[in-house]
């Protein structure tokens, strides 16, 4: 049979030192119909004359220089280029075990109603120390609703039922899939380097928005594929996923950003589909009133009180019961002196706890 081209659209920006072992990751694939296409976002230092030196007699990498726009920018003109039967998407940091799209792509040809499948991950800390083994459910907190994949997916399969070599790479692992259009409001699922599209679905899907250039265009991107449509999720590790770097887009000052962008995609959603979601009232409620009181959080970090005020009374009217909230609510009344005493106070009592 043959293999179907998969095109995997790598994005980057200042990362001539990491590069090359994301794009030898693809390259490496033991489903070896593969195109790199590499969109260097207006780098500075000298990617390409690396790419240039390592891949210019390559026909597999294609590489394309534009002026800065930013990582979503940068994401869709990769996608407005692809010409493979599914795209793959791979951040410039991050790297691929050799049997990655093997096991995806024979779970969604066995299942092509499924657009989109994606992996959990391994995480590395800054230096290349492995510090977890399976970090999807660590790094993204809306998996506190579904602890099970039998309580988020209605259907499940050994991985090895369709993926045979499975058995010696993922012993025992399962892939489960269905439609969880309504479960990915509570929060992000998906780790964007882990993905899998079918062509069909990226082009329904089209592009990242651009207006949320600083954080959560990916979050975006994952929920508008997961409502158009089944997905599969394969339960073993597939990525080596690269934390604490300081060019990344998850880094501490992308926090309000982060937080605002999560509140401005999910709520109008929530207001114009409260009573024909599949997701109950009370979780509604409760998102609602955790990215409220996010985005109230952050601001009062950020010092703006007023802000933080409003969103925090946002919060308490989604959930009137949360102690943390309103203890946050009580130091944004606060003086900024008296504030500031309160909540190291409260911060040294909690870390005592």
């Amino acid at each position: 049979m043959t293999e179907p081209l998969v095109s995997v659209v790598i994005p980057t920006y200042n990362r001539a030192y990491c590069i090359e072992r994301a794009i030898d990751s693809v390259l490496a694939q033991s489903n070896a119909n593969v195109e790199a296409v590499v969109i260097d976002d207006g780098s500075k230092d000298q990617t390409d004359a690396l790419m240039q030196r390592r891949y210019g007699n390559d026909p597999r990498v294609r590489y394309f220089y534009q002026e800065n726009t930013g990582i979503s920018g940068a994401r869709n003109a990769g996608l407005q280029r692809v010409r493979g039967d599914y795209v793959a998407l791979l951040d410039s940091d991050d790297d691929w075990a050799p049997w990655k799209l093997e096991l995806q792509i024979a779970c969604m040809r066995a299942h092509p109603e499924l657009g989109m499948t994606w992996t959990d991950m391994i995480a590395l800390g800054p230096s290349g120390e492995k510090t977890h083994d399976a970090y999807l459910r660590v790094m993204y907190d809306a998996y506190r609703w579904f602890p099970k994949p039998e309580g988020l997916f209605q259907s499940s399969q050994p991985i090895d039922a369709v993926a045979p070599r499975a058995a010696e790479i993922a012993p025992g692992r399962r892939f489960y899939f269905g439609d969880i259009g309504a479960e990915m409001l509570m929060g992000n699922l998906v780790h964007t380097s882990t993905v899998v599209l079918t062509r069909a679905r990226a082009d329904m899907i089209k592009s990242f928005r651009e207006d949320l250039r600083h954080a959560g265009e990916d979050f975006e991107f994952h929920l508008r594929t997961c409502r158009a449509g089944p997905v599969g999720f394969l339960d073993v590790s597939a990525i080596r996923y690269q934390r604490g770097r300081a060019d990344q887009a998850t880094k501490p000052a992308n926090q309000i950003h982060l937080a605002q962008n999560f509140l401005r995609v999910i709520e109008p959603i929530l207001k114009a589909e409260r009573n024909s979601l599949r997701l109950p009232l009370r979780m509604q409620n409760a998102v609602l009133a955790e990215a409220h009181a996010w985005v109230g959080q952050v601001r009062l970090d950020m010092g703006d009180a007023a802000i933080a005020r409003r969103e925090l009374l946002q919060s308490l009217a989604c959930q009137p019961l949360q102690a943390r909230t309103a203890r946050l609510l009580v130091a944004a009344c606060l003086p900024p002196q008296l504030r500031q005493t309160v909540r190291r106070l409260y911060r040294r009592a909690r870390g005592r706890g």
